[in-house]
């Protein structure tokens, strides 16, 4: 039986808590949990370790993130030997056989390395609809996959290749960590995932939904649920650190360019002050995500320490 170990990050994470450990237990496979606490302040930190003892907790003495925090679980699980490293969100849960059956998808496939990340089919905290942005993602490829097809006509294939799926709930074996790494530290909150998924594919391998398998994610169903008054769009600074787009940093600043010339012009102050402080960001911060872009392209254990 291979070693997997779940990794959740937490945050004030009480409301989830009970039921998300609760089904750890209850996998049909045996798992690992290690938890990395960001400055819970709801009591859930006394919780989980009282509760569920056997779960592997570490207290950060700062709030460092989502990518940051997984980054040390990944860590610790890979010199722990863990086969597989499975991110899963706080506020969410397995079923009994979720886990089993994406390793059996795994063990299934021909060619082990190509499988970079695997996901289960993400339904909301209703149990009876889909999860919103799984919805979305499908959605997105249906040329390439025909997954809407299958399921009316009732025949699913063992798992369909997507272009991204949320880091809610993934499945790493252990050559994705060898091969990619952890995620990249630039990022707090957000965007993490779409960077990630970026290297996979840079390094030819394949982000998988499994049908099979299901699971839960008791996240907000909006399409747009993140404030960018809290968390910065550094979705300009993603392209340029991908590694699949060649000159990416020289065409968004020309592309920034010539949004603010089109702004000024049309009178549009607010909206040419905005995209002027983001080339100003780039421009200092132009090194950094030249040296980011080239270490992601690298073979390793990129972002740990290990």
């Amino acid at each position: 039986m291979p070693k997997t170990t779940v990794i959740i990050v937490t945050y004030n994470a009480m409301k989830w808590a009970e039921r998300c450990f609760n089904s750890l237990r209850e996998s049909s496979v045996p798992l690992d949990c290690i938890v990395i606490d960001n400055g819970s302040t709801d009591g859930s930190q006394e919780f989980i370790k009282n509760k569920f003892p056997e779960v592997d907790f570490i207290q950060s003495p700062e709030n460092l993130g989502f990518g940051k925090a997984n980054n040390i679980g990944i860590e610790k699980a890979y010199k722990n030997g863990a086969d597989f490293f499975y991110l899963m969100n706080q506020d969410a849960w397995l079923y009994e056989d979720s886990i089993e059956k994406l390793l059996a998808v795994f063990e299934s496939h021909a060619k082990k390395d190509e499988m970079g990340i695997l996901s289960p089919m993400h339904i909301d905290g209703s149990e009876k609809l889909l999860d919103i942005f799984l919805d979305k993602y499908i959605a997105t490829n249906f040329e390439k996959t025909r997954l809407i097809s299958d399921l009316y006509f009732q025949n699913l294939k063992p798992y369909y290749e997507l272009s991204f799926i949320n880091a809610a709930h993934w499945l790493l074996p252990r050559n994705t960590i060898e091969t990619i790494g952890g995620f990249n530290p630039y990022f707090f909150h957000y965007g993490e995932d779409v960077e990630y998924v970026n290297r996979v594919q840079f390094h030819q391998k394949k982000v998988v939904l499994v049908p099979s398998s299901k699971v839960v994610h008791d996240g907000k169903q909006i399409l747009g649920k993140v404030d960018y008054t809290k968390y910065a769009d550094l979705g300009i600074e993603t392209k340029i650190m991908n590694p699949n787009l060649p000159n990416a940093l020289l065409l968004e600043k020309k592309s920034l360019r010539q949004s603010m010339v089109k702004n000024m012009f049309t009178g549009n102050r607010s909206r040419y002050k905005t995209l002027q402080e983001k080339y100003r960001k780039i421009v200092k911060e132009e090194k950094t995500l030249t040296e980011l872009r080239n270490q992601v392209k690298e073979v390793g254990l990129t972002f740990l320490n290990v």
